[in-house]
């Protein structure tokens, strides 16, 4: 006797596979590439961090630890409270799609327990930026790390030394976001910035920006000039190697063994390439791309940095995403709203009058009170 439709055994949906369908149902226009872009970030997350890859397999935990990763890059990254609740909010709809569609019988993303982890969305009072006198003492300090090292005064090498500035330099300067030059493990397409990105002459740095379209970023003389310094000391092989290499030595070796394994090597041969020579040297010689410096990485580089300067930031440290803030908040109060929405590739003045919305009421207030002065 054949087995009944009810007896028949569920068949999984991949999660890719479900968003597509959903895509599909939303009407062309910025709405459907909002939502291709946010859904195509959580499935990578998802997978990587939670292993789950089949629709059937998403329960209101992983939902839970979406809202707490979500909650933390808008702790520590340019990513604003209310973005990050949309973002959650655009894969509650896509979830409540599924539902309606008959597969899943109920939305995970729904429960109290999962939105408990949300970010609350104070604003923007709790956001840091780099203020001009933070700035500069970071930046002297990483000159003189530079002059040391060049010395050989330092316990450090020089091409560690002209990266760390080169860093400062491009977050100080040029108005980028942390993920835009960096990698973001939960991202895919966020893999850093390479050298072939970088066009010292003409002063810009193509990111794959915000939207998720490739723009490009202002780069000023200084953070070009620490940048060409850099790049002679580090000597890439390639146009497509990093701007800013993990120092993460395991992912070095990772990336070989997967290369050459790809390549067609043996395990035996791989391991006999590895104990003739260094991990730097074996990534030369094949020219194979190691991984960039992490986002987080920049982060703990930025911290180090601080402490070593002896550099207090109210109890906190400079972090990648004040630098952009800070610049847009000097250009702004100067009055250089334009330049501002321009260094910071805003889409419209608004955004950026949105963006430093305290800067337009201290100057009203202080209109007022030189109107009602006696």
């Amino acid at each position: 006797m054949e087995p009944d439709e009810g007896d028949a055994t569920p068949r999984e949906t991949p999660v890719e596979t479900a968003i597509q369908q959903y895509l599909d149902s939303v009407e062309a226009g910025n709405s459907r590439k909002n939502f291709a872009s946010t859904l195509a970030t959580w499935r990578t997350w998802l997978r990587e961090e939670r292993g789950v890859t089949d629709l059937e397999d998403l329960n209101v935990l992983d939902c839970r630890r979406y809202a707490r990763h979500l909650k933390k890059q808008a702790r520590d990254s340019d990513l604003k409270a209310s973005t990050a609740t949309t973002y959650y909010a655009y894969v509650r709809a896509f979830l409540t799609f599924c539902v309606a569609d008959e597969l899943l019988d109920t939305n995970p993303a729904k429960a109290k327990r999962a939105t408990d982890e949300l970010p609350e969305d104070l604003g923007d009072a709790d956001r840091q930026f780099w203020r001009e006198k933070e700035r500069r003492a970071i930046m002297r300090y990483v000159d003189e790390r530079v002059d040391h090292a060049l010395d050989e005064e330092a316990d450090m090498s020089r091409e560690r030394a002209f990266r760390d500035r080169a860093i400062v330099y491009l977050l100080g300067l040029s108005g980028v976001r942390g993920a835009e030059v960096f990698a973001e493990p939960s991202d895919d397409k966020r893999n850093g910035i390479t050298w072939g990105d970088v066009q010292l002459d003409s002063g810009a740095v193509r990111v794959l920006g915000k939207s998720r379209e490739y723009e490009y970023a202002q780069l000023p003389e200084r953070a070009a000039t620490a940048l060409e310094r850099y790049r002679t000391v580090l000597d890439p092989p390639t146009d497509e190697w990093p701007v800013f290499p993990s120092g993460h030595i395991p992912s070095k070796y990772r990336a070989v063994r997967e290369q050459l394994t790809r390549e067609g090597v043996s395990d035996d041969e791989i391991e006999t390439i590895l104990e003739r020579s260094d991990i730097e040297t074996v990534l030369r010689e094949h020219e194979i791309i190691p991984p960039a410096l992490s986002t987080n990485g920049a982060r703990n580089l930025m911290k180090r940095l601080c402490d070593d300067a002896d550099l207090d930031v109210d109890g906190d440290y400079l972090k990648p995403h004040g630098a952009r803030r800070g610049l847009g908040h000097e250009l702004y109060a100067s009055g250089h709203a334009e330049l501002a929405q321009s260094a910071l590739r805003h889409a419209s003045i608004e955004t950026t009058h949105e963006s430093y919305s305290d800067i337009q009421a201290a100057e009203t207030a202080k209109q007022v009170d030189d109107l009602l002065k006696d």
